[in-house]
């Protein structure tokens, strides 16, 4: 069952107005939030950023955030989500209809759209971690808005999977930002170094989470960019997701990090966010 502008449809039944501003300009926002054991997980850290993401692009979201709270546990209902399942919800919001013109009319109303699909944790690939490539970072400067605008991350994902790789790295004139879809981080000498949360990388919520696991076990984290050459001296690379969690990164252009395998950091990283997975309040 989805929700669509104010109506429950099933598969099939949704039609896209031609002039809908997010199908014709990516014109819109999103929040993808995982759901473990039937519950939503940081969910108020996904709200508030849905938020941020609007007041960014100049939109005014007409719900508040009870009702979306709402929309989105009666998405978990209707879909027969329960206590035995992990998933994930998809909220969309576009800035709605009107003639096709390139500045933003007056009077718009958004469109707001809605779905949960079924999705197991990626505990094997936990794991084993995966292969990844360094890639040019082309997308825009305004990579901190979860905008509908994700054709720049679709392209660098499919140059790391020509490649032969299953993740990319991405890189603006030799300073490392983030991934296709997910944060980054590097470990050196025990100690943690991710890109600082400016405009160029996506504020993430497991991101955060991770960093104040980490500061709280005693893991001392550095918030500043660093280069490539400072990435392929790493001890560990892993990169973090609503969906893929904290998921190591054993080979970068096809040299091992490390031992090629996943390293002590991130390891001990998953165990702790399996803990507070299992301890959090979970909305």
């Amino acid at each position: 069952m989805l929700y669509v502008d104010g109506k429950w449809v099933e598969e099939g039944q949704v039609a896209v107005h031609p002039e809908d501003r997010g199908y014709n300009f990516g014109d819109g926002i999103y929040e993808v939030v995982r759901i473990y054991k039937g519950r939503m997980y940081q969910w108020d850290g996904h709200l508030t950023r849905l938020f941020r993401s609007a007041k960014e692009i100049k939109m005014e979201l007409p719900w508040s955030a009870e009702e979306l709270t709402d929309l989105a546990n009666q998405l978990i209902a209707k879909n027969n989500i329960t206590e035995n399942d992990d998933a994930t919800l998809y909220l969309q919001v576009s800035r709605g209809t009107a003639p096709r013109v390139h500045d933003i009319p007056s009077g718009i109303q958004p469109v707001i759209m809605g779905f949960v699909r079924r999705k197991d944790r990626p505990v094997a690939d936990m794991k084993k971690g995966l292969t990844a490539q360094l890639v040019e970072d082309i997308r825009w400067l305004r990579c901190d808005i979860k905008t509908l605008n994700l054709l720049g991350a679709v392209l660098v994902k499919q140059y790391a999977k020509d490649a032969g790789a299953q993740e990319s790295i991405l890189h603006r004139n030799g300073v490392i930002t983030e991934c296709s879809a997910s944060n980054l981080f590097v470990v050196k000498n025990g100690e943690l170094y991710t890109h600082q949360a400016d405009n160029l990388i996506l504020h993430g919520i497991t991101r955060q989470v991770v960093i104040d696991l980490a500061r709280n076990n005693g893991i001392t984290v550095h918030e500043e960019a660093f280069d490539i050459a400072f990435l392929k001296q790493a001890d560990e690379v892993f990169l973090t997701s609503t969906t893929a969690e904290i998921m190591p990164l054993i080979s970068v252009d096809g040299v091992d990090v490390g031992n090629g395998q996943p390293g002590p950091v991130a390891l001990t990283l998953q165990d702790l966010f399996e803990q507070h997975i299992n301890t959090s309040v979970l909305v």
